[in-house]
């Protein structure tokens, strides 16, 4: 729908009725039921689940086909832009709240309810605990009940090093992809935007060696005590995002490759940059928290 002649650059874009929410909402629907439902050891809730999922996936690949031929067919004006700006905007701060909750119960179980539980307020109550940090003690868990399996620590050296490393590496490529683009150096972004995926690939693969040292050699699992929880949390939720991020560097890079994109008009490109360098800055505040402190 367009509210100037055609041919030309609208100057607000409404597209028409649409049935991709109501498809997406469907596929979601089952998507949880099933989850759901294996979670409780239905048999039929994994079918269920991977239908959903299929079905998500579908439908939003239709709907991005479409949202990617309205902008290539010239439908997208500056005020599309602006609103695609603020929607990025938005969300990325929704997301600096998201990892902002996590931290801040990091600090609040760290600061505050292990030094009350060693409290003398609850010295009869727990006469063993050891309110210390991380929930660990010499050959003991802070576990006076037992519950907690001894466990260890994960340390900076050398796997969270080597990832801030790569993550930092990648915000460099992407940054030198950028700006060939801007120049119009088409080659030279494909080139670097791939190197970009591929660290990010990397880091997912070196996180995931990560979580099986974890598991396998220090005992350290997500019902380690609340260091552990908080551990699993923190990196876990992380490692989503740059799973997601790869995805959309990745099909930035494939519509670089189909000719998308000019040295003017680049925002898709961009909004997967500004969200990737959230993710690098959100690691490099895990990895001071988290592995150092």
């Amino acid at each position: 729908m367009s509210t100037t002649a055609p041919g030309k650059t609208p100057y607000y874009f409404v597209p028409q009725p649409s049935r991709h929410p109501v498809m997406s909402a469907v596929g979601l629907f089952f998507l949880i039921l099933g989850a759901s439902e294996w979670i409780n050891g239905v048999t039929w809730g994994k079918y269920v689940f991977f239908l959903g999922l299929a079905w998500w996936l579908f439908v939003l690949y239709q709907w991005f086909s479409e949202a990617v031929g309205e902008s290539e067919g010239g439908l997208y004006g500056r005020k599309i832009d602006l609103s695609y700006r603020w929607s990025m905007s938005w969300f990325i701060f929704s997301e600096v709240m998201f990892f902002g909750a996590f931290f801040t119960a990091l600090w609040w179980a760290r600061s505050h309810s292990v030094p009350a539980l060693g409290s003398l307020d609850n010295a009869l109550l727990w006469p063993d605990f050891k309110a210390v940090w991380p929930s660990v003690a010499a050959g003991a868990t802070g576990s006076p009940a037992g519950i907690v399996e001894p466990f260890q620590t994960m340390g900076p050296f050398w796997l969270p090093t080597i990832n801030t490393a790569l993550l930092l590496t990648s915000g460099v490529t992407l940054t030198i992809a950028h700006h060939a683009l801007q120049v119009g150096n088409r080659a030279r972004t494909i080139g670097f935007m791939w190197l970009t995926v591929l660290l990010g690939i990397v880091f997912l693969c070196v996180q995931g060696y990560e979580y099986f040292h974890a598991y396998s050699d220090l005992n350290l699992k997500l019902s380690s005590g609340v260091y552990g929880s908080t551990f699993f949390m923190l990196t876990g939720f992380h490692g989503f995002h740059v799973l997601v991020g790869m995805l959309m560097l990745l099909f930035i890079t494939l519509r670089l490759m189909k000719g998308h994109f000019t040295s003017e008009r680049h925002f898709g490109f961009e909004g997967a940059a500004w969200y990737w360098h959230f993710v690098d800055v959100v690691w490099l505040g895990l990895y001071i928290v988290v592995y150092w402190m």
